[in-house]
């Protein structure tokens, strides 16, 4: 693959729509020097917050940080959780269509950290109703023709409930969709242009295997079996691959050190989506998306790529 430079221009003229399951993000930090009287546990003096978007949310704020243009789509609560994602998504200039729920509260994942080490998670979480997924369905219909792709980003809490109809309709719209997959039944996703699981993922969908030769095998055969365009198998220090029905193409992982892989997955889809938007091919995208990958997994939690530092990357 020759060293491509993208072409911010490019990404700014393209739209790209994110549904799902977002959630907020939040960090406290603080220093552990005893433990607690009460119970053999860690006391935390938090000396820091920080509140970030998650989930198909954090999706959204890469392609924004790459320039492109992008709106979001997701199920929310009537609480602060929900006011404080919607000022996060005004900063970064995503276009917001967050379904407010009477019934579910915003998701919520409270991470406790000393010294850049999680202590602790709470995850405060609930199905949306059907109310609210109805309106999902319908605000998507509306939006799914003015966007150049869509990105459907699958956390299993419920929004892509009437995931098949999402992909039916982009198609129907000569739009390529592109989706991050969650459990073991991949069915639901027959016919997306593009699947982007994990290994664990993919070994949960498609069963165990062996050798490289394995890896190809489940890959291709469950790319036939769904009908997908192709699938992205993104492989942590072994970096990623792209399986087609001409055959597959690998990219080593970028020359980095891993300091937190969270969130990185989203950084591929975004950089996947945004450069199928704007006219790449996809081998093209996956040398843009590895890239894109190897500058977040250096940042601590749900971090974005912005275009200076994929210029700077892509130069390397």
């Amino acid at each position: 693959m020759p060293n491509l430079m993208p072409a911010l221009s490019r990404f700014q003229a393209a739209k790209v729509l994110v549904a799902g399951d977002v959630m907020l993000d939040q960090y406290w930090f603080g220093d552990v020097s005893r433990i607690s009287p009460e119970a053999p546990v860690p006391v935390a003096k938090i000396e820091q917050t920080e509140h970030r978007a998650g989930g198909a949310a954090n999706v959204a704020r890469n392609i924004a940080a790459l320039g492109g243009q992008v709106a979001l789509l997701a199920v929310v609560g009537e609480d602060e959780a929900a006011d404080s994602l919607a000022h996060l998504l005004a900063q970064d200039n995503i276009a917001n269509h967050l379904i407010r729920s009477h019934d579910a509260p915003t998701t919520l994942k409270l991470r406790v950290l000393s010294r850049n080490q999680q202590l602790i998670r709470l995850d405060f979480e609930k199905m949306p109703d059907l109310g609210s997924l109805k309106s999902v369905q319908q605000r998507y219909a509306e939006l799914v023709a003015q966007y150049d792709a869509v990105i459907l980003s699958d956390y299993g809490k419920g929004v892509l409930h009437e995931v098949a109809a999402m992909i039916a309709a982009a198609r129907a719209a000569g739009k390529p969709v592109l989706i991050d997959p969650k459990g073991a039944d991949f069915s639901k996703y027959a016919g997306a242009t593009l699947l982007t699981p994990n290994r664990a993922e993919l070994r949960e969908a498609a069963g165990g295997w062996e050798n490289e030769a394995g890896l190809t095998a489940k890959a291709q055969g469950l790319r036939e079996t769904l009908g997908l365009g192709a699938l992205l198998v993104t492989r942590s220090e072994e970096g990623m691959t792209l399986y087609r029905a001409d055959g597959q193409t690998h990219q080593p992982t970028r020359a980095q050190e891993a300091y937190d892989v969270s969130g990185a997955g989203d950084t591929v889809i975004a950089a996947m989506g945004l450069c199928l938007a704007a006219g790449y091919t996809l081998p093209e995208a996956m040398h843009t998306a590895n890239a894109a990958a190897g500058v977040v997994v250096a940042k601590l939690g749900t971090a974005v790529c912005s275009f200076a530092e994929l210029e700077q990357a892509l130069a390397v």
